[in-house]
């Protein structure tokens, strides 16, 4: 997508801070932090949300989480962390590119309960 700015960081043709990347997705770091530890997990392909995703995308996606969860070590995510996907204007997604957000570092508010 040509204006998506989550395609154009997954291009390389705007700058981020890469901490992971496979031919499956990239994980950045946020640049507005909620917590100790705050990376955004972007799937390579673009597709607007969860909803829209095809069943080969949810395996793809299947296959970028259960990498993460074979990295929590080395991103600093031991004590456990939270995982979030916003869908929709009422949720606040910002940008049309399925996104997670993988959250930790530390003790987070208990606002989910």
């Amino acid at each position: 997508m040509e204006d998506c700015i989550f395609c154009k960081i997954i291009g390389g043709d705007i700058p981020s801070t890469k901490v992971y990347e496979d031919e499956d997705m990239v994980i950045i770091k946020d640049i507005a932090p909620q917590a100790p530890v705050h990376l955004l997990l972007l799937p390579k392909q673009h597709y607007p949300d969860i909803i829209a995703m095809s069943d080969e995308q949810a395996q793809t996606l299947a296959r970028c989480l259960k990498k993460l969860s074979a990295m929590t070590a080395e991103l600093g995510l031991e004590g456990g962390f939270r995982l979030v996907s916003n869908k929709g204007a009422d949720a606040c997604q910002s940008v049309g590119h399925l996104h997670i957000h993988i959250l930790g570092g530390g003790q987070l508010a208990d606002k989910m309960g």
